[in-house]
């Protein structure tokens, strides 16, 4: 049994299941609001007393009605018939000890790796191994395996109050910066022109974001495109100026004079022997 919140609510069955069961599993989930909030809180919190009054203020916030204590332990009901479903759960006494009750709060108690985030955490890991190591290609490997867990917006289909949005921001901000850390791996290894396609998109989304931008005209420059490489710095000033009363910072203006420049220091040199292909096709 695994939960996922990076993207939809979800629980999934182990590998033993079929898919059929899997989904239907999912499906399983309560249906209600508040009560998968209440889940998706537990969940991030898994193995930790999470409070009757962390539980209120995330469903409430301020306004929370006189019976919100006793629609909480409503909803941690549902929430249990909801687990006793599950094949790996079974019954309604196997539930209470997996969701606990105790005077202060609610304890999910999950096994070790129940959590997509903790396949996450793996990956990160082994990035970080890597980058102490100074090995791009390793970098890559890693962060582009972390990025796959993703499968949307973190909580997708939850609505958040102020604690579950801490945690989805946090989330969200390791995401990002997990694709600018593998971006800029890969255009060390020289993949540049595999990565206009995708850095392309990104900037579309991210209109502002200054270090996209930058990888941006990093990889069209070292593609020979150097005109689309400097329109792309002037799209994103004359945004920045309209629309944020800010200029670009310092270190992309350094980069768009190093590109009217064809400053040499912006070449790269790809490790020998890699097979860019191949490897990104690995890595993704």
């Amino acid at each position: 049994m695994k939960f996922g919140v990076l993207g939809p609510l979800t629980v999934d069955l182990d590998t033993a299941t079929n898919s059929a069961d899997s989904e239907q599993t999912t499906n399983q989930l309560p249906s209600a609001p508040k009560t998968r909030q209440l889940l998706a809180l537990l969940v991030l919190n898994e193995g930790s007393l999470v409070t009757l009054d962390t539980c209120v203020q995330e469903l409430w916030g301020e306004d929370a009605p006189r019976s919100a204590v006793q629609s909480l332990h409503t909803r941690v009901f549902h929430i249990r018939q909801a687990l006793a479903a599950l094949p790996e759960i079974g019954t309604p006494e196997v539930a209470k000890r997996v969701l606990e009750t105790h005077h202060q709060g609610y304890i999910l108690n999950l096994s070790t790796g129940c959590l997509d985030v903790h396949a996450l955490d793996k990956q990160l890991a082994q990035a970080r191994g890597a980058r102490a190591g100074d090995d791009a290609l390793e970098i890559s490997r890693a962060l582009r395996g972390a990025l796959r867990l993703w499968r949307g917006a973190t909580l997708a289909d939850v609505e958040t109050g102020m604690h579950l949005q801490a945690h989805v921001t946090r989330l969200e901000g390791i995401r990002m910066t997990a694709l600018e850390q593998c971006l800029d791996a890969e255009l060390r290894l020289g993949m540049h022109h595999q990565l206009i396609s995708e850095l392309g998109d990104l900037v579309i989304r991210f209109p502002t974001h200054e270090n996209l931008h930058a990888q941006y005209m990093l990889a069209l420059y070292r593609s020979g495109r150097t005109a689309q490489a400097l329109d792309v710095y002037q799209d994103l000033n004359r945004r920045l100026v309209e629309e944020l009363g800010i200029e670009p910072s310092h270190k992309l203006r350094s980069l768009q004079t190093a590109v009217l420049a064809e400053d040499r220091t912006l070449d790269v040199t790809p490790p020998r022997n890699l097979r860019l292909s191949l490897d990104l096709a690995a890595v993704r």
